[in-house]
């Protein structure tokens, strides 16, 4: 979602070789040197994520978007952020322009209302739970550990 550096995706690569995972894009990309990890990236990480069946997603696309809002809706059904965190930062990274991103964010400014509308935190809150759990029904694939999230 464009918070980490290029030196961290090549920590990574190297964390990802150490617990066993393997193949000749990963290990290129662990093997990338810190000054050329920013123009390396671009060309090394596609393969790497691919050959390890993970998608890549362009920078900044559609796609990655949506990805992006399922990923922080997963970590709020997994208790590393609140509701409200989360329809905070859905609706600064994303705000009204994505379709999938909407219903978060326009409960972020039901938070900025509670005074005026009268409702309480607990209903915001149960509703972006509602809403989270429904960002992770709409891509349709989901593993195991997703299932149990949303049920």
């Amino acid at each position: 979602m464009g918070t980490g550096s290029a030196n961290e995706v090549v920590l990574a690569a190297c964390d990802a070789l150490a617990t066993g995972l393997d193949g000749p894009a990963l290990r290129a990309l662990a093997a990338c040197e810190k000054a050329e990890a920013d123009r390396e990236l671009p060309n090394l990480l596609p393969a790497a994520l691919e050959e390890q069946g993970l998608t890549y997603y362009t920078f900044g696309s559609d796609e990655a978007s949506e990805a992006g809002v399922r990923l922080l809706a997963s970590l709020m059904l997994d208790g590393r952020l609140t509701p409200r965190e989360l329809a905070a930062q859905v609706q600064r990274r994303f705000g009204y322009d994505l379709e999938l991103a909407v219903g978060l964010s326009s409960l972020d400014d039901e938070y900025d209302l509670l005074r005026v509308t009268g409702r309480t935190v607990d209903e915001i809150d149960a509703e972006v739970i509602a809403e989270a759990r429904r960002v992770l029904r709409v891509e349709g694939n989901l593993d195991d550990r997703a299932r149990e999230r949303i049920s």
